[in-house]
C-alpha cells in the first residue's frame, strides 16, 4: 500500500509532507486533505503498468471518488482521461483541462440535456457516450438527429457476474439483477441497433462488475466475458468501427483489513487477457477512482469530549457521517489515529469514535487510541467518496478542503459558515422573514 500519511521523529502525522496539526489550525476542522503528488504518482504507476504507445491505453480517471478540481487537474497533467456519470462531472473534467475526445460518460439515466452537451463537447463531441440498456440507444440516435451531430458510443456490457460476499451489495454492479448495463442476451440487438443507424458510430465495448474487488480474477473474469463477446462479435462480421475495449474500474483499497492487489495488478491481469483473446489492435481503458485517491485524502477532526460508560467509552469526534458517509452506507470501516502521536510508550484503550449528527449510524466503530483522548483525530483512506458524497445535514456545513503540493499546502478552500446555511434555509423560496438571524428572537 502506499505510505500515506507517515509520521515524524515526534509523532506529528504528516501528509504529503505537511504536518497535519499545522493544517488543523489553518483550516479549521473537520477538513479534508489532499496529498496531490502522492494521487499524481499513483496514477503514474497504474499508467506505465499498460501498454506504451500513442492511443494505446487510457487511464479515465472516475470523477464521482473526488471532483475536486486540483485532483482532476493533477490527473489531467498525467494524461488521465475521464469517467463522468454526470453532465455537472463533465463540466468539471472539461474546466480541468481534459479533452472531450478523452471522456466517457457512463449511468443509467442521463437526461437528454446531458446527452446535448456531450454531443456538443469539441469537434466531434466526447469520446463515447456508454449507452447502458437498449432503451437508451434510440434516445441517443434521437438526441444526434436532433443536434445533426453523429454520436461516438460505447455499449456497456453486464458480465453476469455475482460476487456474492466478496464486496458489499451497494457496490456490485455486474450482477443479472443490477440496474447497470445491457444484459449478455441483448448485446447482439444492442450492437445492430448502433451499427445501423447512420447517427451513431459504436467505438467502444465496456464493462465493470462492481467495486472494492478484494482480488483480481473478478476483474479477469469480467475483463474475459467482455473480450470473448467482442472476439464472437468481430468475428460475425460486426464491431467494424470497434476503437476501445474498457474494462472498468473497481481496484480494491486496503483500508487496513489487509493486503489487497495493487492498481498494476489489475491492469496487467486485464492487458494479458486481451493479449490472449486476440485484440490487442483494440485500445485499452480502465476507469479507476477511488485507488487512486482514497490513499491519500484523510478527514481531519477535532475530539469534542469523551463519554465513559459502563460499556466501551465513547470518543466525540466533530466529523460526522454528513461529512463520511462510508461507514453508515456501506459499513466501511476506516483506521483512526491521533494527528500527535503522544501515546507512545503510554497506555492505549478501546474507543468507539461517534460524531455530533443525530442518527445512531454516525458511528465510525471502535479504534485504539491513547487512553488520554487527543486533541484531534485523522481519518485515514478518506480520500473518494468522502466530501464528494457530504451533505448538510442536521444544518452541519460542508467540510474544508486542503490541497498539498510539495510539501507546502498549495490551496484550500473555506468551510462554510453556520450563519450562512441558515440565512439559506430561512429564506427559502424567497418567503419573507422577519426572523433576524443575527441575533436571539424575542
Amino acid at each position: 500500500m502506499p505510505m500515506s500519511p507517515t509520521r515524524d521523529l515526534s509523532g506529528a502525522l504528516l501528509l504529503g509532507g505537511v504536518r497535519l496539526s499545522d493544517v488543523a489550525l489553518a483550516a479549521g476542522t473537520p477538513a479534508y486533505v489532499y496529498d496531490l503528488d502522492g494521487i499524481a504518482g499513483e496514477a503514474r504507476t497504474l499508467r506505465s503498468a499498460l501498454p506504451s504507445g500513442p492511443g494505446a491505453h487510457l487511464v479515465a480517471y472516475s470523477v464521482k471518488a473526488n471532483a475536486a478540481g486540483p485532483i482532476v487537474r493533477a490527473l489531467a497533467d498525467e494524461g488521465c482521461g475521464a469517467d463522468v456519470v454526470s453532465g455537472a462531472e463533465l463540466r468539471v473534467a472539461l474546466a480541468c483541462g481534459i479533452v472531450p475526445e478523452r471522456i466517457v460518460y457512463s449511468g443509467v439515466a442521463k437526461q437528454d440535456d446531458e446527452l446535448d452537451f456531450a454531443l456538443a463537447c469539441g469537434a466531434r463531441g466526447i469520446g463515447a457516450v456508454q449507452v447502458e440498456s437498449v432503451e437508451e440507444i434510440a434516445r441517443l440516435e434521437a438526441r444526434a438527429r436532433a443536434a445533426g451531430r453523429r454520436a461516438r458510443v460505447g455499449i456497456r456490457v453486464n458480465p453476469s457476474i455475482d460476487l456474492g460476499e466478496a464486496t458489499h451489495a451497494h457496490i456490485a454492479t455486474g450482477h443479472d439483477d443490477a440496474k447497470f448495463g445491457v444484459r449478455r442476451d441483448d448485446v447482439g440487438r444492442a450492437v445492430q441497433l448502433a451499427e445501423g443507424s447512420q447517427w451513431l458510430e459504436l467505438v467502444g465495448m465496456t464493462t465493470h462488475v462492481g467495486s472494492k474487488l478484494p482480488s483480481v480474477e473478478p476483474y479477469r473474469e469480467a475483463a474475459r466475458t467482455l473480450f470473448r463477446t467482442v472476439r464472437d462479435l468481430r468475428e460475425a462480421g460486426g464491431l467494424r468501427s470497434l476503437a476501445f475495449v474498457n474494462t472498468g474500474g473497481g481496484f480494491a483499497v486496503d483500508y487496513g483489513d489487509g493486503p489487497v492487489p495493487r492498481p498494476p495488478d489489475f491492469a496487467r491481469a486485464v492487458v494479458a487477457e486481451q493479449r490472449a483473446q486476440g485484440l490487442g489492435d483494440l485500445s485499452l481503458y480502465v476507469e479507476p477512482g477511488r485507488a487512486i485517491v482514497a490513499p491519500f485524502g484523510v478527514l481531519i477532526a477535532r475530539v469534542i469530549q469523551p463519554k465513559l460508560t459502563s460499556g466501551v467509552p465513547f470518543l466525540m469526534i466533530d466529523a460526522g457521517m454528513n461529512d463520511l458517509i462510508r461507514p453508515a452506507l456501506y459499513q466501511a470501516r476506516h483506521r483512526i489515529v491521533p494527528l500527535d502521536d503522544t501515546g507512545r510508550g503510554g497506555q492505549w484503550s478501546s474507543w468507539h469514535v461517534v460524531g455530533p449528527v443525530c442518527e445512531s449510524s454516525d458511528d465510525f466503530g471502535e479504534h485504539l487510541l491513547p487512553r488520554d483522548p487527543p486533541a484531534s483525530v485523522a481519518i485515514l483512506d478518506a480520500g473518494a467518496y468522502g466530501f464528494t458524497m457530504a451533505s448538510r445535514y442536521n444544518g452541519r456545513q460542508l467540510p474544508a478542503e486542503v490541497f498539498v503540493r510539495g510539501g507546502v499546502i498549495a490551496g484550500k478552500t473555506e468551510r462554510e459558515s453556520a450563519e450562512a446555511w441558515a440565512r439559506e434555509r430561512a429564506t427559502a423560496g424567497d418567503v419573507p422573514s422577519l426572523l433576524r438571524l443575527d441575533r436571539p428572537a424575542r
